[in-house]
């Protein structure tokens, strides 16, 4: 069995219990969600959900069949490496002195992330990337001590013109 991860972006309506609908159709299929966002779309009326799961081609095939049979769902697409583009959102706080400050500002320059918060004490960096560059960046901050970090799940979204609705 040939396992991977895949984005599945679902555009659905924007309404109480949809969300639950989604991962419970998951979680009766003995799946894992990898990662979770959730947002509002360009219509206030729909919500668009985006979720990794690892599994095979067969998995993959039955969770976008049953996605698509779920009354709110509207659209189901996969969102592969090669027609999209993936983003997530790292928020962490690591411990600052004044023996480490210049190597976080180093670090922080060459991962292009940003400070967001600054004490004498504490530094908290927002950083945005795929995931291999998050995970990184995560790896370059544990020698400077993590207090605590926040990590989204993947956004993605097509290149090209086109949208989820309009194929």
């Amino acid at each position: 069995m040939n396992k991977q991860s895949y984005v599945i972006a679902a555009f659905v309506e924007n309404k109480s219990g949809v969300l639950m609908r989604v991962t419970s159709m998951f979680n009766r299929r003995g799946f894992n969600i990898d990662t979770l966002t959730v947002g509002e779309t360009e219509s206030p009326e729909y919500s668009r959900i985006t979720l990794t799961f690892s599994g095979d081609q067969d998995d993959l095939h039955q969770l976008v069949t049953q996605l698509q049979k779920l009354y709110n769902v509207k659209k189901v697409e996969v969102i592969s490496a090669e027609i999209g583009i993936r983003r997530e959102l790292l928020l962490i706080k690591v411990k600052n002195s004044s023996e480490t400050r210049g190597d976080l500002r180093d670090a922080v320059d060459v991962f292009k992330a940003k400070i967001v918060d600054y004490s004498a004490e504490a530094m908290c960096l927002e950083v945005t990337g795929d995931s291999t560059k998050i995970d990184n960046f995560i790896d370059n901050m544990k020698p400077f001590g993590i207090i605590e970090m926040c990590r989204t799940g993947i956004v993605a979204l097509e290149r090209g013109s086109e949208s989820i609705l309009s194929k």
